[in-house]
């Protein structure tokens, strides 16, 4: 009986291509995080028509994905460039968020995993994430999203101390990688 509830639960959930129209939506969730959290490090709520712009120019090159939970985005994820060099083409930067009371049920895995898959199927070598890393956790920001990301292959690969500021406090900022690729020599001339 459980595992039919189970697998009842797992179809309405639903990952696919975020598109412009989606931003209203994808930017209710972001705002949250801004407001009220240290997780991300901006302090203004973008605008409607500058989310729109980030969600298209991350589509010129990259996957940027929704998963949805009985017709409703329950959060977002997407990859952009590391650093922004041609040596780095193989390298980037993966990002997710979901609405704050979808937390802990298994959507984050759902979206990371899809995300991979597709940057692998691009030729996507290493994964990097940055992530907000307090010192000591508080209100704002909790060692919650290192350890997401550990659980999910990924290892800590640098330290910045009180680099970003918010909420009248200082917070640290990590690297954290996964290879997930074979890395050959590539002839790119």
């Amino acid at each position: 009986m459980n595992l039919s509830k189970e697998n009842k639960r797992l179809e309405t959930v639903t990952i696919r291509d975020a598109s412009i129209k989606d931003a209203e939506r994808i930017l209710e969730i972001y705002a949250y995080y801004v407001k009220n959290t240290a997780i991300t490090f901006e302090y203004e709520v973008p605008t409607l028509d500058e989310f729109q712009k980030r969600i298209e120019n991350t589509l010129k090159r990259y996957p940027y994905l929704v998963i949805e939970k009985d017709g409703i985005i329950q959060g977002y994820g997407y990859a952009g460039t590391f650093v922004g060099r041609a040596a780095y083409n193989w390298s980037c930067e993966m990002t997710v968020y979901l609405d704050h009371t979808s937390l802990k049920c298994g959507l984050g895995r759902k979206i990371y995993e899809t995300l991979e898959d597709r940057l692998r199927e691009m030729g996507i070598l290493n994964l990097y994430a940055c992530i907000g890393y307090p010192e000591y956790e508080d209100e704002y920001l909790s060692k919650n999203s290192a350890d997401f990301h550990a659980h999910l292959g990924f290892t800590k690969v640098g330290e910045f101390h009180k680099c970003g500021y918010k909420f009248d406090r200082w917070y640290n900022m990590i690297w954290m990688e996964k290879i997930i690729g074979e890395h050959q020599e590539i002839n790119i001339e």
